[in-house]
C-alpha cells in the first residue's frame, strides 16, 4: 500500500503545478520590494542621489523580472529555472555588501550632528529583507530541483518521457 501512495504522489506531479516553489519566489519578490521601498524612501542629505542608486534601480528591475520569470519556470518543473532562481537568491546576499553596508558606514552631518546615513535599525531591517528574499529564492530552487528530478525519473521509469 505504501508503494502505491508514493507512486500516486509522483504521478500527480504530472498534472499539478509546483505552487510551493512559485509562491516562495513571490515571497522573495515581496521582501525585495520591502527592501527597496525602505532604501528609496529615505534620503539623508542627498546621499542616495548618485549613480549607485540608479544602478540599484536597474538591478531591482532585473531582479523582479528574473524572479517572476523563474517563478513561472519552477511552477512548470523546468530544471534550469531551479538553478537560476538559486543564483538570484545568492545575489541577494551579495547585495548586502552594496548600498546597505556603504550607507551604514557613511557619515553625514544632519542638524549639526554627525551621524550615519543609515541607522542601525534601518540597516538591520534592509539586511533582513535581503536575506529573507535570498533564502526564499534559494529554497524555491531547491524544492523545484527536487520535485523536477523526481518527476523526470518517474516519467523515464514508466516510459512517459
Amino acid at each position: 500500500m505504501t508503494r502505491d501512495v508514493k507512486t500516486i504522489k509522483k504521478d500527480r506531479l504530472r498534472y499539478t503545478k509546483n505552487k510551493l516553489s512559485a509562491n516562495l519566489a513571490y515571497v522573495g519578490i515581496l521582501f525585495d520590494v520591502l527592501y527597496f521601498v525602505s532604501i528609496y524612501s529615505s534620503d539623508v542629505n542627498n546621499y542616495y542621489y548618485t549613480i549607485t542608486i540608479g544602478l540599484s534601480v536597474l538591478y531591482n528591475l532585473v531582479f523582479l523580472l528574473s524572479a517572476f520569470l523563474s517563478s513561472e519556470g519552477v511552477k512548470n518543473y523546468k530544471l534550469g529555472y531551479s538553478y537560476f532562481i538559486m543564483g538570484v537568491g545568492v545575489m541577494q546576499f551579495v547585495r548586502i555588501l552594496g548600498i546597505p553596508r556603504m550607507a551604514h558606514s557613511a557619515l553625514t552631518i544632519l542638524n549639526g550632528v554627525e551621524t550615519t546615513v543609515m541607522d542601525d535599525k534601518q540597516f538591520a531591517y534592509v539586511v533582513f529583507c535581503l536575506a529573507a528574499s535570498g533564502v526564499a529564492c534559494i529554497i524555491s530552487g531547491i524544492i523545484s530541483a527536487y520535485k523536477t528530478n523526481m518527476l523526470t525519473s518517474y516519467m523515464k521509469e514508466n516510459g512517459l518521457a
